[in-house]
């Protein structure tokens, strides 16, 4: 949790993962590879930063916050191309996420956050995460980044971090990184039961990048189309919808509609799009029923009936004929008013004597 300080004097609480910092310092040193000491290293100002590594004990937890708060101080310090850059604007500028104090979420169980018996909640009393969730390999994974881990198949890692872009940070006695998603299943199960139902109303999401489909359940986008998600899965791949067409496209390619395009785009950079499962050679699982997985005829036949339903729905109901429009229409024909002969023909004598009497009157 950070107190930031900004140029109008405002203070804003935002809150970051450790493994959304290192992030954060690994692509600092990929923009200023001068000052990172990359090319000389009697060059550095960058400050360093351990890699992530999961803790258990409080003393720990204090340590790295003393780590975190020499950090800042030091970036702070730095020229105001790096201090006062887009990259670390946008780092600490406020998200939607930060207006509230982070909780339980149906996604992204692996964190747990404790508050007070009474119920009153505040930022004090937020500590944790303090569970994580076992998975097991599939398959053999080899890393192709300093960032990420390499898997031996049966090897069981507990997950830090799910992230929707299917990379999920893992550790694994002293290992630490990053991991597709699809290598992994759950011990007890081989469903997800975080993953939520299918929303065919749709997200409004748009492409930042490019795909060509592969496989033939994918779906080719250029970038800047504007989409709907309708199925977010957790190994990163979701179903989207263009008009009538739905197929798989890699979450890391999108970003809400509305939202910083660019801060996106920088953070596909350093990593693509994680593999899918059906692509996983010599996968093995220890369960004896495989997952259940939507076809993309049932996606396709369950988008199209919401749509045609939807399209129902806002069809304007018949409107009435205003009076007005019907002037220089032909009428009906009215039958002619009778005539007096008629109407005294229709008549009494007395009432004829009268009526005759009043007429010449």
């Amino acid at each position: 949790m950070f107190l930031v300080k900004w140029q109008d004097l405002s203070e804003k609480v935002v809150y970051r993962k450790f493994t959304e910092i290192y992030e954060f310092h690994k692509i600092l040193k990929e923009m200023f590879p001068i000052e990172a000491g990359e090319i000389n290293p009697e060059n550095r100002i960058i400050p360093h930063l351990p890699a992530p590594r999961w803790f258990d004990g409080q003393r720990a937890a204090e340590n790295r916050q003393g780590t975190l708060s020499e950090y800042c101080s030091s970036l702070m310090a730095l020229p105001p191309k790096i201090s006062r850059g887009p990259h670390m604007l946008g780092f600490f500028k406020v998200r939607p996420d930060d207006l509230q104090l982070p909780g339980d979420s149906p996604v992204r169980k692996p964190e747990t956050y404790l508050v007070p018996k009474d119920g009153k909640s505040s930022a004090a009393d937020i500590t944790g995460p303090i569970i994580l969730q076992s998975y097991r390999a599939i398959a053999d994974y080899q890393k192709t980044s300093g960032s990420e881990m390499a898997l031996s198949m049966g090897d069981v890692v507990e997950v830090v971090e799910k992230s929707e872009s299917g990379w999920w940070f893992c550790q694994m006695k002293a290992k630490r990184g990053w991991v597709p998603a699809s290598f992994l299943e759950p011990l007890d199960s081989p469903d997800e039961a975080e993953e939520p139902e299918p929303n065919y109303a749709g997200e409004p999401y748009v492409t930042i990048k490019a795909y060509t489909a592969v496989e033939e359940d994918e779906v080719t986008l250029s970038e800047g189309e504007a989409i709907e998600v309708i199925h977010k899965l957790l190994d990163g791949w979701w179903v989207v919808r263009k008009e009538d067409i739905t197929g798989y496209f890699p979450s890391m390619y999108l970003q809400k509609a509305g939202h910083d395009v660019a801060q996106a785009q920088r953070q596909i950079k350093g990593r693509g799009a994680p593999p899918r499962r059906s692509t996983i050679r010599n996968a093995h699982s220890i369960h004896q029923r495989s997952r259940n997985r939507l076809t993309q005829d049932t996606y396709r036949r369950n988008s199209v009936r919401f749509l045609q339903q939807r399209r129902g729905q806002a069809r304007p109901a018949p409107q009435k004929e205003n009076p007005r429009s019907q002037r220089g229409k032909p009428q009906p024909a009215v039958p002619p008013r009778p005539s007096a002969e008629v109407i005294l023909h229709r008549c009494s004598e007395s009432t004829k004597r009268k009526l005759a009497s009043a007429v010449s009157v």
